[in-house]
Order: structure tokens, then C-alpha cells, then sequence
């Protein structure tokens, strides 16, 4: 499989449709963190939107007869500056004449393009895309490749409330300790409706813990009685904080925030379901099908220090 040539503009044919459109759930939202929908997603952004927040001070005073301003108000500005991306990728039908597709392509030495190949190519590839933006909108470096994720945000942001780490892999037997730090230090902000966000392993971790076998002074038959399995399906909490899935989130490290106060921020959704598969063959005279796309993608918050970050 070839991942990139010389650039071109010689386009020939273009397969952007309405099945197409069926893949923005596959691409944009397959990622658990976007299609369960735990932040707030920001569509139509061309360059950049900012976002004004503020803070309160206390606003309470004894009455008077008179009209006496007490409290404050203190805005400042965050913005959210989506980044161009793209996928491009080629590959040749020639690696297919032993496929089961083979015989859809034709018995010609001249290929036709198979009639669901742009089918399969879609299907097969917009899952490595909803991995990609998946790990990019936790942990994002951003590079050229990428934009930054919220960790690499709230590492570098002093306002963002930090709580220490055991430093090693969090196991059954320490998981809920330091679920414990992450609650007790999101009481003290002012959340209203706060969601713990970690990965599959912490929350394997926690759901092992809860599992019994005198694990956390459960007793043998775990969460109320029912043994490994009985919470499998059930929504997950801690000290009654939500706790969800975040598959991108780096190893033993975890995020306390209310969900209005995470953003991803794109252009224009329908970006995601614009694909383009061109066969080469009636413009370079190559077995060579590509495939293109182009989004934008970024993501940011609101106030810092209304955000915990175990680390």
C-alpha cells in the first residue's frame, strides 16, 4: 500500500455521493469521545472563533434602600483555530486481481474499478481516520500532522488544576484511590454536572475493582452481589462523578470537566463525508486509485481552573 506521490492536478473523476455521506458517522463520530457525544462539538468555524468567558466574584450583599454595585464580573477570551488536514492515500488495482473482487473488475489486462470497491475503500479507511482524531483530540502533539489534544493544552495552561499521579500503571487495587483524588479535588471547583474521562484501561482497572473476590472491601460476590460481570453494561461512577470512556486519553491519566467546557471545532461537518476516489487509469494510464480528503479539526476550553487533570 503507497501512502503518497508527487502532487497532481489532473483529476478525472470523483466519487463524493450520497453513500459517501453515510460515513460521517464512520469517520467523524466512530471515535468514542465524539460519537458519544461527552464534549461539545463546534461546527462552522472558517479560521477561528473565540469565546468570551467570565468569572464571578461574590455577588451577595446586605440590602439597602440604595443601589450599591457589589461583585465583578471578569471576561477575557479563548479561541479555537481549526487546523487543515487531509488523507491521502493510493493504491493499486492490481493488488485486487487475486481478491474477491477480481472478477467485478473485469477479465480486460485493462481494470475496471470494482463497483463496490470505493464502497470498501471508504469503509476500510475511515476507521484508521476516526482512530487518528480519536488520539489527536486527547493527546495531539501539534505538529504539522495534527493539533494539539487537551492533555498537551492543560500540561502547558497554570490554571488548570493538577493532581498527582502514582507515577506507575494504575492497577484494581489503586484505581480507586486515585479516582478518589480526582473527586476530591473537583468538590472544591465550581462544576455543576462534572464527567470523569479516562481510558479503557483505567476503566477496566475500576470495573475489576468492582467485580468482588474481596477486592475494595466488596466481599466475594462484588457490586451488589453480582459477581465480574454485573456491571459491565451499567453506567459507570464514582462517588457519584460520571465516569466515561475516552479511548485517545494517554495511559494512567485522566480529566475532570464538565462537558460544555471541552470543545472540538471544525468547518463544516459535511467535510467529513466528501470523499473522493479517483481512478487514474483515463488520466496517467496507471492501475492506481487514490483517495482524498480534507477537514479541519482542533480542540480547546473554556475556563482552566475548572478542569482537573491527573497526571
Amino acid at each position: 500500500m503507497k501512502q503518497k506521490l508527487a502532487t497532481t492536478t489532473s483529476i478525472t473523476s470523483t466519487y463524493a455521493g450520497e453513500f459517501a455521506g453515510e460515513y460521517i458517522s464512520a469517520m467523524l463520530l466512530a471515535g468514542k469521545t465524539l460519537g458519544d457525544n461527552t464534549i461539545t462539538i463546534k461546527p462552522n468555524i472558517k479560521y477561528k472563533e473565540v469565546v468570551k468567558k467570565g468569572v464571578t466574584g461574590s455577588l451577595l450583599a446586605a440590602a439597602t434602600c440604595d443601589f450599591t454595585d457589589t461583585g465583578s464580573i471578569t471576561l477575557t477570551e479563548r479561541s479555537i483555530e481549526p487546523v487543515e488536514l487531509q488523507v491521502n492515500l493510493e493504491l493499486c488495482k492490481k493488488d485486487f486481481h487475486s481478491d474477491w473482487e477480481a472478477e467485478s473488475m473485469g477479465f480486460s489486462a485493462h481494470d475496471n474499478l470494482p463497483p463496490k470497491f470505493s464502497d470498501w475503500l471508504i469503509d476500510n479507511v475511515s476507521k484508521s481516520i476516526a482512530a487518528s482524531i480519536e488520539t489527536a483530540i486527547w493527546q495531539g502533539d501539534g505538529t504539522a500532522a495534527t493539533f494539539s489534544g487537551f492533555t498537551v493544552l492543560m500540561a502547558a495552561d497554570s490554571d488548570v488544576v493538577d493532581v498527582a499521579g502514582l507515577g506507575t500503571g494504575l492497577t484494581s487495587s489503586t484505581v480507586q484511590a486515585e479516582l478518589a483524588k480526582v473527586v476530591a479535588a473537583s468538590a472544591a471547583l465550581y462544576t455543576n454536572d462534572p464527567v470523569i474521562y479516562a481510558n479503557k484501561s483505567i476503566i477496566a482497572n475500576y470495573l475489576i475493582s468492582l467485580g468482588g473476590f474481596g477486592a475494595s472491601g466488596l466481599g466475594a460476590n462484588g457490586f451488589k452481589g453480582e459477581g465480574p460481570t454485573g456491571v459491565q453494561n451499567a453506567p459507570l461512577y464514582f462517588a457519584g462523578v460520571p465516569i466515561v470512556e475516552a479511548p485517545g486519553m494517554p495511559s494512567n491519566e485522566m480529566v475532570c470537566a464538565e462537558k460544555e467546557n471541552l470543545w472540538f471545532g471544525t468547518g463544516l461537518l459535511n467535510d467529513f463525508n466528501t470523499v473522493k476516489v479517483l481512478d487514474m487509469a483515463d488520466s496517467d494510464g496507471s492501475e492506481n486509485v487514490r483517495f482524498v480528503m480534507r477537514f479541519t479539526a482542533a480542540v480547546q476550553y473554556g475556563i482552566g481552573a475548572e478542569i482537573i487533570y491527573y497526571a
